[in-house]
């Protein structure tokens, strides 16, 4: 991944391959972002102007290129649109400076070393410059010739390897809360980076029993004890709902649960991930044209894999546990068909309506699990509807809940580190729509506000006086479209950013 470092080198005297400035709009036209201060001296204070002529306006996202200065040991400028200019005395939007870094990044692809001279305010906007590189600086390649064999097969291929090096001007080095930012921003970004390399690799080489070994190794290396409960543990235990999904594959089911605790802990919370490596819509086959991108279908377990390991490398005073419920949705001779009923861990019994409505059985179990152990909170992660995608887009994701202050503070919290989210109902009258004459629940009901009936159905599965979120990230969690701000095409690593700050907060103890 991208070094990243703190320099309080002045941009003419540092050598890179480029220095990365902020520019921004306002009533007036082009200004350039604080930050940039050395440079716009070094253009006779006419930066904006020389910009605008060559058609930069400072919009988000958009990137000028010019030759640096006579003097500068950089050859280029990069000016990165940060979009409006904020109010006097308001500093810029975190997230606008996060989309910028990421865009420049990935601009900088090839480069050896780039000096960011964006606007940093204070620690805070160095952790979230910093975040903005490292994510957007992310490639998968290892599929690739060029990925196999190193950056210079790469320059060899005309690929271009990520940016190797950034420093940040204007950070302090010395200063522990910039420090402290930096760490923190690498922790999360690689294991965000760590969830998007899951997403992104191929299911033939991702079954759960795979999945289950990676978690294991990253357990061992941060000191989080891993238990993974193979299909004879599940059998034993009554995982109906796991082992239902997992029938018709023949790489078998696994759950695995993977328990950080801090001595100074006196609150804990459970994350439950949708772990589905493929999803062909088992009996209920998928439609042609919707199977390409079914890999992505184990985002939440991911996402939770991801989220506990950077809480134990950030050490966070919060005992936090992840079960990642992980099956293959195959359909075969040994497939669990439409009609067939199943006995979940909970006891409940639940009539099978459609096979493509997986990632709630497997969650269910998982759910169950995680309440027998009573944390403060429960919080699950899927890729469970397409209703969800219809309702919010493929940028946003569903949050609901049993309550309502807990449904707004994860609200906020992901708002917060720049993961569009929006509250959702879990309407009433819905819940009828899944009574069986066969078994307790179906796992269907009605097909309008489908991603509700699903949040309905979880609910059914958390244990009583628990409080439990349910995020739907089935729209954001892959990427189809080309890269935008620090997301890549592909696995984005939607949520980890919103589990880590609500074990922040919950640490703090200033969650809601």
């Amino acid at each position: 991944m991208t070094a990243l470092t703190l320099s309080t080198a002045a941009a003419p005297g540092l050598r890179a391959d480029a220095i990365v400035i902020g520019v921004a709009k306002n009533a007036k036209g082009l200004v350039v972002a604080p930050g940039a201060e050395a440079v716009d001296k070094a253009y006779d204070g006419r930066l904006a102007g020389v910009l605008e002529t060559l058609g930069a306006t400072g919009a988000e996202g958009e990137v000028t290129k010019l030759p640096a200065p006579s003097g500068f040991k950089a050859p280029v400028v990069v000016a990165v649109g940060l979009g409006s200019e904020p109010e006097k005395d308001a500093g810029f939007d975190a997230e606008a400076l996060r989309r910028a870094a990421g865009v420049a990044a990935r601009a900088l692809a090839g480069a050896k070393k780039a000096a960011f001279a964006l606007p940093l305010a204070e620690a805070a906007d160095a952790g979230v410059v910093g975040e903005g590189v490292l994510l957007g600086a992310y490639s998968f390649d290892v599929y690739k010739e060029s990925g196999r064999q190193g950056q210079d097969a790469a320059k060899a291929k005309n690929g271009k390897a990520p940016l190797a090096e950034a420093a940040l001007l204007g950070g302090k080095p010395r200063d522990k809360a910039y420090k402290a930012a930096i760490e923190r921003a690498v922790a999360v970004s690689e294991e965000l980076n760590r969830a998007r390399d899951l997403v992104n690799t191929p299911p033939n080489e991702l079954d759960p029993e795979a999945f289950a070994a990676v978690a294991q190794a990253a357990a061992k290396e941060h000191g989080i004890k891993a238990q993974v409960l193979d299909e004879k543990a599940l059998a034993k235990g009554g995982y109906g709902g796991i082992l239902g999904v997992g029938a018709g594959s023949a790489a078998g089911p696994r759950l695995v649960k993977l328990s950080y605790t801090s001595s100074k802990a006196t609150k804990s919370l459970a994350f439950v991930g949708k772990g589905i490596t493929y999803d062909s819509g088992g009996i209920s086959l998928k439609p042609a044209g919707h199977n390409e991108t079914m890999k992505c279908d184990m985002a939440g377990a991911a996402a939770v894999f991801a989220a506990v390991v950077a809480a134990a490398r950030l050490g966070l005073e919060v005992n936090v546990t992840g079960w990642l419920a992980l099956a293959e949705n195959m359909p075969s001779g040994s497939a669990t068909r439409p009609g067939d009923v199943l006995r979940m861990y909970s006891g409940k019994t639940v009539e099978v309506l459609n096979t493509d409505a997986e990632g709630r059985l497997v969650l269910a179990d998982a759910l169950w699990a995680a309440s027998q152990e009573k944390p403060d909170a429960i919080i699950d992660v899927a890729t469970l509807t397409g209703a969800m995608m219809l309702a919010l887009g493929s940028r946003t994701y569903g949050v609901m809940a049993n309550d309502d202050a807990f449904r707004a503070a994860v609200h906020e919290a992901a708002e917060e580190v720049g993961e569009p989210a929006w509250p959702m109902p879990l309407p009433e009258h819905l819940r009828k729509g899944m009574d069986s004459a066969t078994a307790d629940i179906a796992n269907m009901g009605e097909r309008m506000g489908g991603g509700l009936v699903a949040g309905l159905f979880l609910r059914e599965f958390v244990g009583e006086g628990i409080t439990w979120a349910h995020l739907d990230i089935a729209g954001p969690a892959f990427n189809e479209g080309g890269p935008f701000g620090y997301t890549p095409k592909g696995g984005t690593g939607t949520a980890v950013r919103t589990l880590v700050r609500v074990a922040e907060l919950t640490a703090a103890g200033d969650l809601g």
